[in-house]
């Protein structure tokens, strides 16, 4: 069990049955009343975000995930298959599952995928990828990165903003965490 004063963004909880990862988390103390804390709260297993608010004295069932490492290997309809790097086992996601981070996955990525029990539940990206530029507009002579930004279309099929030396066919890092660029490679 975990106080709601412990709760950090990034643990699991178990509410109702259900498990849950929070994505955000508010100590509110509101004048001649108890405290209380607000959880923006992700459904593991169903992809859909909830607000729930509890009071400061709360305890929740804490969920342990086990971190093993996984390869991206390719896609088939809706499901993503990658492969444990130690076992070899083959596990599919769903697109659902995945979420923001097929942005920003390719083949090949190593990745890290969380477990409940023997069920796979997601998977947590690199902070930083190497990206291709597929498509963006043109470069002019004397652009700097203070620059501006352009918009630029990746190999994943993502859109972001890039400084204007940045051209087709450059490869760039890209943070994953925020979808913005930080240089190139």
């Amino acid at each position: 069990m975990i106080d709601a004063g412990d709760l950090k963004k990034g643990i699991a909880i178990e509410l109702d049955g259900v498990l849950y990862q929070i994505i955000d988390w508010q100590h509110i103390k509101i004048a001649r009343g108890s405290a209380q804390v607000r959880l923006k709260l992700r459904d593991i297993r169903g992809g859909h975000t909830i607000e729930r608010t509890f009071s400061a004295g709360d305890r929740f069932k804490q969920v342990r995930l086990e971190q093993r490492p996984a390869q991206y290997l390719y896609q088939d309809g809706n499901l993503h298959y990658f492969m444990d790097t130690e076992s070899f086992e083959q596990t599919a996601l769903t697109s659902e599952h995945l979420g923001d981070a097929l942005n920003y996955l390719k083949e090949g990525t190593t990745v890290t995928m969380s477990r409940h029990g023997d069920e796979a539940i997601g998977i947590d990206m690199p902070i930083t990828v190497e990206l291709v530029v597929t498509e963006t507009g043109p470069s002019y002579k004397g652009d700097t990165s203070q620059a501006g930004t352009k918009p630029a279309v990746l190999e994943t099929g993502v859109t972001i903003q890039v400084p204007y030396f940045i051209s087709t066919g450059d490869t760039i890092r890209v943070d994953t965490r925020y979808g913005s660029y930080v240089e190139r490679a």
